[in-house]
């Protein structure tokens, strides 16, 4: 059977370029999501209980007294 041997560390380079490489990712990703955001409109029409966007809903009014 072979002996198991203690893992070398991974060399300081290594590290420095895969976090370079997830930073880099996250960006690309929070950029492709704000952008896919702006240009994509939604597939849905709003609740029709919803305000549309820019809008406020008037408030309620007290019923007539009797």
């Amino acid at each position: 059977m072979a002996k198991h041997r203690k893992p070398h560390p991974a060399p300081v380079v290594t590290v420095w370029a895969r976090r370079q490489l997830v930073a880099w990712l996250a960006g690309a990703s929070a950029l492709s999501a704000t952008l896919l955001s702006l240009t994509v409109s939604p597939a849905a029409p709003p609740a029709p209980d919803r305000a549309p966007a820019g809008h406020s809903v008037p408030d309620p009014q007290a019923a007539p007294p009797r």
